[in-house]
């Protein structure tokens, strides 16, 4: 009765371990180039994490911290927000290609457009690249405004551990 038991257990586990050892599946837009996935599929077994949102580190330390001249404009803050992402996931043993989704509050200063290809240009540096080519989900929302009136991005990730 326990040998039955234990080949039982034994056969049960090896028929879930295919399952565990499954891939994260990213699924293009069809007919489009645009550098975000239509859907992440993230298979049983994985381990999700959830980074709280980042924001712009301070690149001019003599500028009011209130204005963006102290944190710069919305390339230059979505570059320094996915730097600071990606030092957080290497310090948890992941990378940039390990995120499954994300999601973007920009700020459009007062009496301006919202600065998307400004954002974009910052995005693709880090994501769709040759060395990096591993997409996420995305959604992007234009926001009153963020913590800091000098803040024009914040973004939060979801990765999930390989």
């Amino acid at each position: 009765m326990i040998k039955q038991f234990a080949l039982a257990f034994v056969a049960s586990a090896a028929l879930s371990l295919p399952a565990l050892s499954q891939e994260v599946i990213r699924h293009s837009n069809p007919g489009s180039t645009f550098p975000i996935a239509r859907a992440v599929e993230v298979p049983a077994g994985k381990t999700i994490v959830y980074l709280s949102g980042a924001v712009p580190a301070v690149i001019d330390e003599k500028a009011d911290r209130a204005t963006t001249a102290a944190y710069g404009d919305m390339e230059t803050q979505t570059v320094s927000v996915l730097r600071s992402i990606e030092k957080t996931l290497t310090d948890l043993d992941l990378t940039l290609g390990d995120v499954v989704k994300m999601q973007a509050f920009l700020v459009a200063p007062d009496g301006e457009q919202l600065d998307f290809e400004g954002f974009m240009s910052g995005y693709t540096q880090f994501f769709g690249t040759t060395e990096q080519p591993n997409l996420p989900s995305r959604s992007v929302m234009t926001v009153a405004g963020l913590v800091s009136p000098g803040w024009l991005v914040e973004i939060e990730v979801t990765a999930v551990r390989p």
